[in-house]
């Protein structure tokens, strides 16, 4: 009997068995979904940085680092300030580079807080971040009371810094006319040894000369003026300034300058103030000037000061006394030249009377000092053009103190971490300075003994 044939057909050479074919479909619908997990992935991912490259360069930018009275300062606008001050300081620096012949050690003597303020991004940017608050502290002040700064004013002040008056000369250097002169100090006496001390008499009041006419400037012309201007900002565009960051400067201290001149009127600031004239003698330890006190008690205060201000510089004494003397000062000068104890001493002084020792350190680094003083007159004067100044922008410190007190301003954190290194502080000003070559010693003689002797003939 013949066998039977098995039911489950046999496949053609070439042709897929039907295992084969749900196996491969299977596997189709796998690598499809893995094909839609990875394009899943990757589109969140570009998502991702699409997102954050948006929140980077265009909402981070626009997040506000500071708010004065609801008006923001951008993140943006920070930024570019510090890089303004980055190159300002660089330019200053490279500038000084060339003067000194590249003596590194004379820039990071006399320019070394300029090198740290670069090197040291987060402070600077600190710093224009107040600079920038206080700029529009006084801009929104200015404004509210009228004040205006044109386009055109920034153009004159940009002009007449470069002293170009419309191709008209500079005004002249205000000539000093004739003046009373005040009484002099006592005439030092020119002897090598005091033998006898005699206070002279002073003179009687005389007209003091008036000063030689300073030659006419040169008038500047606007070919001139324009390439100087052009120099100027070249110095600049390799930093990525511009001229509008330039012009916007200026454009905030114009309106510092007419804030400051319109408080000056509203608050009625003085123009005049005490003055005092004195005498004062100097000593570096309290023994000398216990001594000096007990002189001044026996011969008075004018023939000792004579005497020392008329003695000769004695190298060989370290603690000599030092006598001078300070014409016509007001208190604030004083507290910020000598200190506020030297300053209420003199101003509390009666005329021609010797003060009691007085004690101040006007060096932190260095030890006290010894005063005794007297004030040779009082009366009350016109304030320096400085002296006015001064005043004038206190005014406008106190101004922009007194909003931020009120609570006006709002800082946020959203400078920090993004304060601008570039451009960057050339590594040359931050090296040791190359010291000074030493001078080649001649070689040492041999002992007497061993040199060779003489020859009979020499």
């Amino acid at each position: 009997m013949a066998k039977k044939q098995p039911l489950v057909p046999q496949e053609e050479d070439g042709r897929k068995t039907r295992k084969e074919i749900l196996l491969e479909r299977r596997h189709q619908r796998q690598m499809k979904r893995v094909r839609l997990a990875i394009g899943s992935v990757l589109g969140l991912i570009a998502l991702v940085v699409v997102i954050a490259l948006i929140n980077e360069y265009l909402i981070v930018p626009s997040r506000p680092v500071a708010v004065v009275n609801e008006e923001s300062i951008s993140l943006t606008d920070w930024q570019d300030r510090v890089r303004y001050e980055r190159a300002q300081r660089i330019v200053f620096l490279e500038n000084q580079y060339d003067a000194f012949n590249g003596d590194v050690g004379i820039i990071q003597q006399f320019a070394g807080q300029t090198i740290m303020e670069v090197f040291n991004a987060e402070d600077l940017g600190q710093t224009v971040l107040n600079a920038l608050i206080e700029e529009a502290v006084i801009r929104q002040a200015a404004e509210a009371r009228g004040i205006v700064v044109t386009d055109a004013d920034v153009e004159q002040e940009i002009a007449e810094s470069f002293n170009f008056f419309g191709g008209d000369s500079p005004p002249p250097t205000p000539t000093a006319t004739a003046t009373v002169m005040p009484t002099p100090s006592v005439t030092p006496i020119t002897t090598e040894v005091i033998t006898e001390t005699e206070v002279l008499p002073p003179p009687e009041t005389e007209v003091g000369p008036t000063n030689t006419p300073r030659p006419t400037p040169t008038a500047v012309s606007a070919e001139a003026f324009q390439q100087e201007f052009n120099e100027f900002l070249d110095q600049f565009r390799p930093y990525g300034i511009t001229e509008a960051q330039y012009r916007s400067i200026v454009r905030a201290q114009l309106f510092r300058e007419r804030l400051a001149e319109w408080l000056a009127q509203d608050q009625d600031l003085p123009t005049t103030a005490d003055h005092v004239s004195f005498y004062v003698i100097i000593y570096d330890t309290e023994e000398d000037a216990n001594e000096g006190q007990a002189m001044i008690e026996a011969e008075g205060f004018l023939p000792v000061w004579n005497a020392i201000r008329s003695a000769p510089p004695d190298p060989e004494n370290l603690t000599q006394p030092f006598a001078t003397e300070l014409p016509w000062q007001t208190q604030d000068e004083l507290t910020n030249n000598i200190g506020f104890a030297l300053a209420t001493e003199v101003f509390s002084l009666p005329l021609n009377t010797p003060s009691d020792i007085v004690t101040e350190q006007l060096d932190p680094n260095a030890p006290p000092r010894y005063f005794i003083m007297q004030v040779s007159g009082r009366e009350e004067r016109p304030l320096s053009p400085q002296a006015l100044e001064n005043a004038r922008l206190s005014a406008v410190r106190l101004f922009v103190d007194s909003v931020i007190a009120s609570g006006g301003v709002e800082i946020t954190d959203n400078w920090r971490g993004r304060t601008p290194t570039q451009p960057s502080l050339d590594p040359k000003f931050l090296q040791q300075p190359t010291p000074a070559p030493q001078q080649e010693l001649p070689p040492e003689l041999p002992p007497i003994e061993e040199l060779p002797p003489l020859d009979d003939g020499q």
